[in-house]
């Protein structure tokens, strides 16, 4: 019964972190609230893996959290801060509407995907589905590098939840794992290369 109750209570974490990524421009508050995810997610993933296996998937996330953010860090945030947002603020609420129907999809698809793969369990199939819906929302309504991956990382955090609760091999849940901290080097990597240096720009 407890273990059922947080579960519900990483569910709704998984929920509050989707959204405040999605309409909060801050970096910070979205790496935090990203690592934040990747505890929920850990959660989830521990009702059908080992904790070992649990454990290694929250420290690979975290790492690409700390990859991400110290890269983010090194640059500077003029240009995207004033171009980026005026866009969130126009389309704060577009986008709070976009997540709703996220979680209200996911709440009629819920049940049914438990009939049809019974053992899952609720919590489970609610988490994976609301992260990847959330990851293809964030997907389709920005394309600034750094929330590019994180959508991208959300999407596949989602993906790990749901196939964990189907096939716990461990080979799968290592790709997985180097395929998440790949996306974390990639956009570091983007975020560095989309930064001219001062003295090229002219």
């Amino acid at each position: 019964m407890v273990i059922e109750i947080v579960s519900w209570a990483a569910v709704g974490l998984i929920l509050a972190t989707s959204t405040v990524m999605l309409i909060i421009h801050d970096w910070r508050i979205n790496l935090g609230a990203l690592a934040l995810q990747y505890v929920a997610a850990f959660w989830l993933v521990t009702r059908h893996l080992p904790f070992v296996m649990g454990s290694t998937k929250l420290i690979t996330g975290w790492m690409v959290v700390a990859a991400l953010g110290m890269t983010r860090l090194s640059l500077s945030s003029e240009e995207e801060d004033n171009n980026e947002e005026s866009s969130l603020l126009r389309g704060r609420w577009f986008r709070m509407i976009l997540m709703c129907i996220v979680a209200l999809v996911t709440a009629g698809v819920t049940a049914r995907i438990e009939v049809v793969i019974p053992g899952l369990g609720l919590p489970v199939i609610a988490g994976g589905i609301l992260l990847i819906g959330a990851g293809v929302v964030h997907l389709g309504v920005t394309s600034e590098i750094l929330r590019v991956i994180i959508g991208l990382l959300t999407l596949l955090t989602g993906f790990e939840i749901l196939y964990a609760a189907v096939e716990s091999s461990i080979l799968v849940a290592g790709l997985l794992s180097v395929i998440s901290l790949g996306l974390g080097l990639a956009g570091s990597y983007l975020l560095l290369a989309g930064t001219s240096p001062p003295e090229l720009e002219n």
